[in-house]
Parts: C-alpha cells; structure tokens; sequence
C-alpha cells in the first residue's frame, strides 16, 4: 500500500510540473469537472437580483404597485424589487429625470442620480445628487414607497 502511494504521488506531482505547477499538482488528479456555461438549455438560470434600497417588503410592494399602475411592471407584487421592477422605474426615470443609461434593470450610479432627482424634488432628500445609495437616498425612498401605497 506504502509503495502505491508514493507512487501516485509522484504521478501527480509529475503532472503538477508538466501543468507548470507544482502547486497544482495535489489538486490536479481531483480536479472538479468543469462546470456546464450559464444559459445552456435545460439549467435554471440564477434569480435576480433584488435591491429594496432599506425598503421592506411591504413598501417595495408599493412601489411594485405603482409602476405596474404607470409603467409597465408586470411581475409579482412580492415585494421584492428584482431586475423587472427596476425596469419599470428606469423607464420612469428615463422620462422624468434624466436616467440616460440602458433600461436593464441594474441599480447602478445612473440610476441612483436619477432616483435622487426625484427624491430631491418630492420627497425630502437633502443629500448630493451623487449615485450613492447612502442613509439620506434610502430614508427618502421610503417616503417614496409610503406616497405609492394608494396604488394597492
């Protein structure tokens, strides 16, 4: 048993060289198969992302309300502001308040600056127009999503 052993070591040590590595080369022989690409038929894809920005369920479900009522939201009232709900606020803020990036539904810098536009004019922000999701951003959100409520 003691002679295979050393004998399967210095097999993967070998490949570990040969591979340029001798780091590797431990791993090499027990290597993970390689993992099946993103989007191939038949896997499920990840979920999205969800970006309440210090929303709770109920008043990211408010907002969800609002702009299924006004621009396009056409997915579950969860509460959860994924991909599709940021979508929808984006086609907002593109025609209101100067969101001039892609409609992705990806909460980025633009999106934010554009957000805090709004908040700024109508809900309180007191903060710069930055991109920054920050305590001022979120706390105006809220007011936000408490003037979307109606729409339930």
């Amino acid at each position: 048993m003691r002679a295979m052993t050393k004998a399967l070591v210095g097999v993967t040590a070998a490949v570990g060289i040969a591979s340029g590595s001798l780091a590797t080369a431990a791993t090499s022989a027990a290597a993970p198969a390689e993992q099946p690409r993103a989007g191939a038929v038949g896997l499920q894809q990840a979920p999205l992302a969800v970006n309440n920005l210090g929303l709770s369920t109920p008043q990211a479900r408010y907002v969800q309300c609002w702009i299924q009522d006004y621009w396009g939201y056409k997915g579950a009232l969860d509460g959860k502001l994924g991909t599709n709900s940021w979508k929808a606020l984006q086609r907002w803020l593109k025609k209101h308040w100067g969101y001039g990036d892609k409609i992705d539904g990806i909460v980025g810098p633009d999106t934010i600056k554009a957000l805090q536009r709004d908040l700024k004019k109508h809900h309180g922000y007191t903060g710069k127009i930055d991109g920054i999701a920050g305590a001022k951003t979120k706390a105006a959100f809220k007011d936000f999503a408490a003037d979307s409520k109606p729409y339930c």
